[in-house]
């Protein structure tokens, strides 16, 4: 199913659960994967609560218009999908990029929002992100993705994990390779510039955070900083995990979840 936002992008999403139930949950996805990265998750809180995935604006089967992109313009895309379903009040959680967009959306849309996940994210990438997201865009669009797959498949996932669900890796490297080079370029830059450290004190819901004790990409002090500046948040690091937790470890992730519904 598609929905188009205000500026006439559809986004294409997908309702896992009963669409009239009270609970209602959107899941929001890593950087170059699409809304079947939370398909794990979703299934197991399907009994619980409507799960809306979507796949953001320059990923997946959604439309890939030129950027600039930012978390904001993200956010107002999942504001506008809602709006087309009539779902006022969520939870909202993201995994990656996906939480950078969560804390936008929360930050820009208070009243919407009943909870909060962010799982292996961040506020900011730091002093030094856009050079070296500007830098990571490039390498993209000169060599192509393929040549990032080793680095990527380290970061994303534990040497146990690798080893024994080889099928799940595969399918991550199958999605990260479908990019449409620009857009995943866009998106990148877009990283190295998302900053919503300065809200963070203003966010009201009920938050769960996550990180893997072994995530290279988003480290557990970045996870510090926003436990530290979101007022009542709770903190989890996972032993062994890395940075896609919700394919890693989705009975954990959904366990959290189910706590904040």
């Amino acid at each position: 199913m598609f929905a188009k936002t205000r500026d006439g992008t559809r986004i294409g999403y997908t309702i896992v659960g009963d669409a009239a139930s009270p609970h209602k949950v959107a899941l929001i996805h890593s950087l170059a994967m699409d809304r079947a990265f939370w398909q794990p998750v979703a299934d197991l809180l399907s009994a619980d609560a409507a799960v809306l995935l979507i796949d953001c604006r320059g990923h997946g089967q959604s439309d890939k218009p030129a950027g600039p992109y930012t978390v904001e313009l993200f956010a107002q895309d999942l504001a506008d999908v809602l709006d087309h379903l009539g779902w006022q009040k969520i939870t909202v959680a993201g995994a990656s990029m996906g939480g950078c967009v969560s804390l936008a959306f929360a930050q820009a849309y208070p009243e919407r929002v009943k909870s909060l996940g962010l799982f292996d994210t961040t506020a900011c990438y730091g002093e030094g992100a856009p050079k070296a997201w500007a830098e990571r865009a490039e390498k993209a669009l000169t060599e192509g993705l393929a040549g990032l797959i080793d680095f990527q498949k380290t970061r994303w996932f534990s040497d146990r994990f690798r080893a024994e669900h080889a099928d799940v890796v595969q399918a991550a490297v199958d999605v990260f390779l479908s990019n449409e080079l620009q857009a995943y370029s866009d998106t990148c830059k877009m990283l190295g510039t998302a900053d919503v450290r300065p809200g963070l004190s203003k966010i009201t819901a009920p938050t769960c955070i996550l990180v893997g004790e072994e995530d290279y990409a988003t480290p557990i002090a970045m996870a510090q900083t926003m436990h530290d500046g979101i007022k009542g948040s709770t903190l989890t690091i996972v032993p062994g995990a890395r940075h896609l937790s919700p394919l890693e470890i989705p009975e954990q992730v959904a366990a959290k979840l189910r706590e904040i519904l």
